[in-house]
């Protein structure tokens, strides 16, 4: 064996290096691997024991339809949860077309050059602000200095500007990941930049585009600082028959409307509901389920999307 290392040292190092370069990655793998486990374990006990801990009201259809109650037990969370879904679809009606239209903007118009940096660390900026702050800043200009008061309108809004920067900046990276040869060969074909855009990068990216897509609604279904100052703290009681300039039409977005994540914090902080941790527990379980729900729809809708888009 000595006689091997003093005939042939360079094979012999060599034989060193390879056996600690497998070593270095079976330990960073165990690492990773051990990091990825205490997520998981972490995510899947959370999630668990929200659904645990409310899973008797998940299946009362009395808790999911009635009005809430303040003073007395047995009451539900209906129009928490209409308000929730109301909110989401017209955030993302107001937000998507404007936050697509800037990524590829962005991404395929804009020239370098200091106007763009300018408005790609504006975009950085507003993504990180602290939703309490956007909030309020809500309140100032639709509540108080519009005149919209506490409204759907108002919490929409409110919810847009922190929801833009992040569907622009995960758009914008959806758009960058598809590769350049697409776009020069639908050029190449003859295509405008904007049919190359349309055609074949937005298809390409519509996967990721969606996953962004999930990702800020999960953000806005859940959010509760920026509505406690906007949407209100109030639900008063739905009525389809109403005229829509009515606060009891559904439809109305200048209504108040307490949503799921509001009441959370609302029914806590007064403290004025005996059953307290039932309707904490039950509002919070229907909000897990109902982001985990939208989650699934919302992948199903893009692998569609994208075979129809693309024609795989």
């Amino acid at each position: 064996m000595d006689s091997d290392k003093t005939e042939n040292p360079g094979a012999f190092h060599a034989t060193r290096s390879t056996s600690a370069a497998r070593t270095s990655d079976r330990v960073a793998t165990g690492v990773l691997a051990a990091i990825v486990g205490v997520i998981l374990v972490a995510l899947v006990a959370t999630i668990g024991y929200i659904i645990v801990s409310g899973a008797g009201k998940l299946a009362d259809w009395h808790f999911l339809t009635a009005m809430p109650e303040q003073f007395k037990e047995g009451g539900g969370i209906g129009p928490e949860i209409f308000n929730s879904f109301y909110l989401l679809v017209l955030t993302l009606l107001i937000s998507l077309p404007i936050s697509l239209g800037a990524a590829v903007f962005l991404t395929q118009y804009a020239p370098e050059g200091p106007v763009t940096s300018v408005a790609k660390t504006a975009i950085e900026t507003l993504s990180s602000l602290p939703s309490i702050v956007v909030g309020l800043f809500g309140m100032l200009v639709f509540v108080l200095n519009l005149g919209w008061g506490f409204s759907i309108l108002s919490g929409a809004l409110a919810l847009t500007m922190f929801n833009i920067p992040i569907l622009v900046r995960i758009i914008q990276q959806a758009l960058e990941a598809v590769p350049r040869d697409q776009r020069d060969a639908a050029l190449a074909l003859g295509l405008t930049r904007w049919e190359a855009c349309t055609q074949v990068l937005v298809p390409a990216a519509m996967p990721a585009i969606v996953t962004g897509v999930i990702l800020s609604a999960g953000r806005v279904f859940g959010e509760a600082a920026a509505l406690i100052y906007t949407a209100g703290q109030s639900a008063p009681a739905l009525s389809w028959a109403a005229p829509i300039t009515s606060l009891a039409n559904p439809l109305n977005v200048m209504r108040p409307a307490e949503t799921l994540a509001v009441h959370i914090w609302k029914i806590n902080s007064e403290g004025v509901v005996p059953d307290l941790s039932a309707v904490s527990a039950g509002t919070a379980a229907v909000l897990m389920v109902s982001i985990l729900a939208f989650n699934l729809i919302a992948r199903v809708v893009g692998r569609a999307l994208q075979r129809r888009m693309t024609a795989e």
